[in-house]
């Protein structure tokens, strides 16, 4: 018998909520962190959400930031808004870059990050992540419900 891991090749986690209004900066951010599974519910470990929304104001910019840029903005951030400081180390920030870029929401060139070609969020995950991320996710889901059903006949 062929042993096949458990480990998946992508993944997401969806989840609906009320309709965006009357939010902060940072809530707005939070909200949609939470939607697409960047963050849990509950967690206070949210450091993704403070480097989301630099990320969103570099855009802004059209500025590209490195991962020591972007901590020290992070850092500022969270001190801003009087929260703690964990999470904030250099290694934490680009692991947490790795997982926007896993969902084409971000993208590295040479030594720097920004939001996937600067374009709005909305474009970036309608025509990336949805087509191409969910729609294989789907696919790949859709076949091993065609396995059960021959298996299972």
């Amino acid at each position: 018998m062929i042993k096949i891991k458990d480990t998946p090749l992508s993944e997401i986690s969806l989840r609906r909520y009320e309709k965006p209004s009357k939010l902060s900066d940072r809530e707005l951010v939070k909200k949609f962190c939470l939607s697409i599974g960047l963050l849990q519910p509950g967690d206070s470990r949210d450091v993704i959400v403070d480097i989301m929304e630099v990320m969103l104001r570099a855009k802004q910019e059209k500025k590209h930031l490195s991962s020591e840029e972007l901590t020290s903005r992070v850092l500022d951030s969270r001190k801003k808004y009087k929260l703690p400081l964990n999470g904030v180390a250099n290694s934490n920030v680009r692991r947490q870059l790795r997982r926007l870029r896993d969902l084409f929401l971000a993208e590295k060139i040479k030594n720097s990050y920004r939001i996937t070609e600067h374009d709005a969020l909305h474009t970036s995950f309608s025509e990336r992540t949805e087509k191409f991320l969910l729609l294989s996710i789907l696919e790949r889901v859709k076949e091993y419900a065609k396995a059960l059903d021959e298996r299972y006949k």
